[in-house]
């Protein structure tokens, strides 16, 4: 492969040619009678470029996930990790890689770690703001806060900081945002009344990885990508009209249904779009997708019942497409383009299929 399209690609997409922004071209597909039901689908993962894998994957297992996968490509020189809540408490415990939600994916190109001016793009900073954060729910919020601050990880805002006294943001080892919530919050984002104040004890077994945050221009034409394409649905909307900004909580009811009253703590998978009033009006405004330079966040990732099913019914809603399934070498993947140029990758769930996808 060309230093071109492997610049170009990263990640998985460092095995893909490189495939046109086509929208509703045709395709062939398996003559076979083929089906896929959205009910199945599963916010899978969140991917983010790192730089040394080993402190990052010591960052997140401190957080209490497990490393269950890793997968090796020497040839195109680099490496994929998977991390997830996988403990007897977690809501996917055992479940195989692709057949959960509330997974990390962390991608690392062999020699970043030895390169002193490396870094990634954390998707906070102007002019590259994009991705915002990932977010875990716990059980204690000053405790889990306190535990990490012992351990000599920094934070954006403690807990303590500003008027928001029901949320912190840690930094991991590259800069990206970790949001910190309580598993017992409140639909109006108030702090539950029977939780201590104080730090105490934290089991981060009973954790969740409860959400990716990602910045969109136009929330309508967002919502109906991820609802009416992809067939998450709206779980929650706040409204800070006072800021300026919405936020909308996305994702698939799954066995667990849809929340009730929009209590979405102790849930994974879901998907945040945060919308800044007014940027859906300005022609030339949009967010960096994480791919372009400076990258950092790469995508986020669907798994489904029956990849060919459900990639010939994106092409029948005439969706984005980075790079179908027929493209290239690798033809067990599928990369779809939101309405701001997010990736987000489409796999098999390997429960449906009863073999691995690597």
């Amino acid at each position: 492969m060309s230093t071109r399209a492997f610049q170009r690609i990263q990640h998985q997409a460092n095995l893909l040619s490189k495939a046109p922004r086509i929208i509703g071209a045709n395709r062939g597909f398996a003559t076979m009678a083929i089906t896929t039901d959205t009910k199945n689908y599963k916010f899978n993962h969140s991917m983010l470029r790192v730089k040394d894998p080993k402190a990052s994957v010591k960052f997140y297992e401190f957080l209490g996930m497990t490393l269950i996968k890793r997968l090796q490509f020497p040839e195109a020189k680099f490496d994929l990790y998977f991390l997830a809540y996988d403990s007897p408490k977690a809501l996917s415990h055992g479940n195989s890689t692709f057949d959960r939600e509330g997974v990390i994916e962390l991608t690392h190109n062999y020699g970043t770690e030895d390169d002193a001016n490396f870094t990634v793009n954390n998707g906070n900073k102007e002019p590259h703001r994009g991705f915002g954060h990932l977010c875990i729910a716990v059980d204690n919020i000053a405790a889990a806060c306190n535990r990490i601050e012992q351990e000599g990880y920094k934070f954006q805002k403690k807990l303590t900081d500003g008027r928001m006294r029901h949320i912190a943001f840690a930094l991991d080892p590259d800069g990206y945002w970790v949001e910190i919530v309580s598993l017992k919050i409140s639909t109006k984002g108030a702090d539950d009344p029977n939780e201590p104040t104080e730090a105490s004890a934290t089991d981060p077994k009973t954790y969740r990885m409860n959400h990716t945050m990602i910045r969109v221009k136009d929330a309508e034409k967002s919502i109906k990508f991820y609802t009416e394409t992809l067939g998450m649905e709206l779980f929650r909307t706040v409204k800070q009209s006072a800021a300026g900004f919405n936020l909308y909580f996305l994702g698939y009811p799954g066995t667990k249904g849809v929340p009730e009253s929009g209590f979405t703590a102790d849930y994974e998978g879901l998907l945040e779009l945060t919308w800044n009033y007014g940027t859906e009006k300005d022609e030339n405004f949009k967010y960096h997708d994480g791919n372009s330079q400076p990258q950092g966040f790469g995508h986020i990732c669907i798994s489904v019942d029956n990849i060919d099913a459900a990639c010939e019914r994106f092409e029948g809603l005439n969706a984005n497409w980075k790079k179908r399934l027929t493209d290239g070498r690798m033809k067990n993947v599928a990369f779809l383009l939101d309405p701001d140029g997010y990736w987000v990758e489409v796999v098999q769930n390997e429960r449906f299929a009863d073999k691995e996808n690597f």
